[in-house]
């Protein structure tokens, strides 16, 4: 059952990007460009969508479980920290250079061309190396922690 809701929900973004034309590394590209053709498109697709996730927020914190779930799996961290900070920078130059957040990229792969390919092996490059990288990382933030 989790599956299938999973399956539906991940069809419904990808459809809502596509309807917004968020597949279109273009619309990154001229959002971006201030002294052209700017675009605010994109930033009006994520305004809408602040409210939709605030919604869903506050039904979620009046329920004492998820529906397919047995409990909330909240974040542990939510510290600002240096690592945030340039996961967070990495995430903003791969999207300005590419055109593609990881969502939109997914869901632009019916359309897949060379462009599109390649973000997608970096992609997941990029996700593996940093899985590796925290974990290589991690000593050394213990022992920064018990100072």
């Amino acid at each position: 059952m989790k599956i299938a809701v999973a399956l539906v929900a991940g069809a419904l973004f990808g459809a809502g990007l596509a309807v917004a034309g968020m597949t279109d590394p273009n619309k990154v590209f001229n959002f971006l460009d201030l002294s052209g053709r700017w675009d605010p498109s994109l930033a009006l697709v994520m305004a809408s969508a602040i409210p939709v996730a605030a919604l869903g927020f506050v039904i979620a914190g009046h329920r004492s479980k998820p529906v397919l779930e047995q409990d909330f799996k909240l974040p542990g961290n939510t510290r600002v920290d240096a690592r945030l900070i340039a996961g967070s920078a990495l995430f903003g130059v791969g999207w300005g250079l590419g055109g593609y957040c990881p969502g939109p990229a997914v869901a632009s792969l019916a359309d897949a061309g060379l462009p599109l390919v390649a973000f997608l092996c970096a992609m997941t490059v990029g996700l593996f190396a940093s899985s590796k990288a925290a974990r290589w990382l991690e000593p050394a933030r213990e022992l920064s922690r018990q100072a």
